[in-house]
């Protein structure tokens, strides 16, 4: 009986020495943990301090970004803003990261929950390769926790990158709320100051002849100009902010048209307008060609200018929405 009570305390003793053990290994590994995520959240805010958004190249991504561990989100635009890109996009795409960089530095609520960060093809094309990226700009989501899904990709064909809808893809990703605050623009009270110092003027010189105030052709010129370009898209791009169009980084091909009809190109917008303008031509010469009091051989040629407009442009805005909404045309 005494060697058996003699061997089950020498057991205790041995579990118990186990467990402290691994006690202080534990202890140890998160002491080492701790220790290097403070290290990176120290370098982190260390580079926000100088910078908003951090510059990295394919060592700083594998340390900082891939490498656990990681108790921080990282937002990265990968771009290409070097000049023999020639990528217009990212530049455009880069002003309003930068706007929404700021908004969070230098907010009352800014924390080290989020840090901004880029990362040019040129500085680091092994991290494109390591994500198989194959287009610019593209902005990413790495949570603290986890892998990147799905939806921490963002949508810049269908969004815009204009810094208030970043902002909100932020926030949705990782709860935290931005205010964008923009640097003081000037140049749209001055313009509009000046337009109106213009149309002052011409109204002062000719204020003893206002007839032109009724001319139905200038308001006519007028409210077709609105409809024109209201029916082109351009609100949706003043609310959206897209690009004016995309360049693929690695074939160099560029895109005026958007390839869904979800989204689109400022440049799109433009050719529409273009388009919808040459087609109303074609329809005011057919109309004067049909009521104007002219020799019959300025009609004529009236005439086939505007059918001919009519039927150029109207089919190249059918090639546009063939091309934009897939399976057209409908059954």
């Amino acid at each position: 009986i005494y060697q058996c009570l003699s061997c089950n305390k020498h057991r205790s003793n041995n579990s118990r020495q186990r467990l402290l053990r691994l006690k202080y290994f534990l202890y140890f590994y998160y002491f080492q943990i701790f220790c290097l995520q403070t290290k990176k959240v120290t370098q982190m805010m260390e580079w926000t301090s100088k910078r908003s958004v951090i510059r990295m190249n394919g060592d700083k991504f594998r340390r900082f970004v891939k490498a656990p561990p990681r108790n921080y989100s990282v937002v990265i635009m990968f771009t290409a803003l070097q000049p023999q890109r020639q990528c217009g996009v990212c530049k455009q795409a880069d002003e309003e990261f930068q706007v929404l960089a700021n908004s969070w530095r230098y907010s009352s609520a800014f924390t080290n929950k989020v840090f901004f960060a880029t990362v040019d093809f040129d500085e680091g094309s092994d991290v494109f390769q390591m994500l198989s990226m194959n287009s610019a700009p593209t902005f990413l989501h790495f949570p603290a926790k986890g892998k990147p899904r799905k939806t921490d990709t963002y949508e810049l064909q269908v969004r815009g990158f204009a810094a208030e809808q970043l902002a909100r893809w932020v926030a949705d990703r990782t709860d935290v709320q931005i205010r964008i605050i923009r640097p003081p623009n000037y140049a749209g009270p001055l313009l509009l100051g000046f337009l109106l110092a213009v149309i002052g003027g011409l109204a002062y010189l000719r204020r003893h002849n206002l007839e032109f105030l009724f001319n139905k052709n200038v308001w006519a010129f007028s409210a077709l100009c609105f409809v024109l370009i209201m029916t082109s898209g351009q609100m949706w791009n003043h609310i959206r902010g897209p690009p004016y169009a995309h360049k693929n980084p690695s074939t160099g091909q560029v895109s005026y048209i958007h390839g869904s009809s979800q989204a689109q190109f400022v440049a799109e917008t433009h050719i529409v307008l273009l388009f919808n303008a040459a087609v109303t031509m074609g329809m005011v010469l057919l109309c004067e060609a049909a009521t104007s009091d002219l020799d019959i051989g300025k009609r004529k040629i009236m005439c086939v200018a505007g059918i001919g407009l009519v039927m150029l442009f109207f089919s190249w805005l059918l090639s546009v929405f063939r091309a934009k909404y897939h399976g057209y045309p409908y059954r």
